[in-house]
């Protein structure tokens, strides 16, 4: 049965359930939301606890001999299975099917799941911990920009401070959806502050700033059609010192991505087909991405761009003039549907 972390905390007041599963891809969230089940065992007696990294090279006949097997100490057991892949392989699907069917007495058993995909969601495994009536299945959903600043708000309150609207949007705009990094920022505050009330000034103080600015982060900004923000990314990440060439090869690949798509569906070929056909096919929750930007360009500005991107290429080389952080500046905003003059030659 599908629960919310809301929802989690009051089922864990009472008798725990056989099998609880935490999915989601935000790592914080994921994390408390296990720490809350551990936590909860504790207090419950079950003081054993084994855990199973399910790796590509794992031996799934330990979870049979966990689930047949009687504790040690003849406690109660919690029992813990991460699957970092969330695909158990065949051997995986049967050893958790089978668990299921017998779940070992005085024995909880938490798994740990990424975000299940659509696909990933219809193995008959999957809808086995989804739907088993002895199953709490804990989805985490990721905390959009406009959830942010009320999130914050929230963890201020546990902490025992409150804040203006003013200061909790300086916070969001800071950390930029990174919740570690607010759940931190919230932590000093609170050794911070003075009194309970957060004020602008307070938090400008007081609060770093975190926002993630990773390659794959300014490929999605750009996509989404976000140009300030794609080049304020390009800076971040200029500024902690990321190399040239590791932001191109990413540009670069991601342009030969879209040229390849962009041919396809001017011949006709339906968008769905292409994503997955493409080598490797492209994931579910990144095609509504690419599906926007290939609306702003067709095959041939694609390629120029691709060409533009080798120009850059001999700029970090010491083979051309010129400033290869323009280039990569240019190539961003392009992507993200600004209609500039590609650079002269040099």
């Amino acid at each position: 049965m599908k629960i919310s972390p809301a929802q989690l905390a009051k089922q864990l007041k009472g008798p725990l359930a056989p099998v609880y599963v935490v999915s989601g891809d935000e790592p914080l969230l994921c994390q408390e939301a296990a720490d809350a089940i551990r936590s909860a065992a504790r207090a419950q007696g079950f003081g054993e606890r084994q855990v199973f990294n399910a790796d590509a090279s794992f031996d799934w006949g330990q979870l049979y001999e966990a689930g047949a097997s009687l504790s040690l100490f003849a406690e109660k057991r919690l029992l813990e299975l991460r699957l970092p892949s969330g695909r158990p392989g065949d051997k995986g699907a049967a050893a958790i099917l089978e668990y299921l069917q017998r779940p070992a007495e005085d024995t909880v058993l938490l798994i740990d799941l990424p975000k299940l995909d659509a696909s990933g969601q219809k193995s008959k495994w999957a809808k086995a911990l989804l739907d088993g009536p002895q199953v709490q299945f804990v989805q985490i959903w990721p905390i959009d920009a406009q959830q942010l600043p009320q999130w914050i708000r929230q963890r201020l309150a546990q902490a025992g401070l409150s804040a203006s609207q003013e200061a909790l949007e300086l916070i969001a705009a800071r950390v930029e959806g990174n919740l570690l990094a607010a759940a931190q920022e919230v932590e000093k505050l609170k050794l911070l502050a003075e009194g309970n009330q957060l004020d602008v000034d307070t938090v400008q103080a007081a609060v770093a700033d975190s926002a993630r600015f990773d390659v794959f982060g300014l490929i999605d900004c750009a996509l989404r059609g976000e140009a300030a923000h794609a080049l304020r990314m390009l800076d971040g990440l200029r500024g902690e010192g990321v190399e040239t060439p590791v932001i191109l090869w990413a540009l670069a690949r991601e342009l030969r991505l879209l040229a390849s798509l962009a041919l396809q569906y001017g011949q006709g070929v339906p968008l769905e087909r292409a994503f997955a056909q493409a080598r490797p096919p492209v994931w579910e929750k990144r095609r509504p991405l690419l599906a926007k930007a290939l609306q702003r360009h067709s095959s041939a500005p694609w390629n120029q761009l691709l060409l533009e991107a080798q120009r850059i290429d001999a700029q970090i080389k010491g083979q051309a003039e010129g400033d290869p952080w323009n280039g990569l500046g240019h190539l961003a905003l392009a992507i993200a549907g600004q209609r500039l003059p590609l650079p002269p030659e040099s």
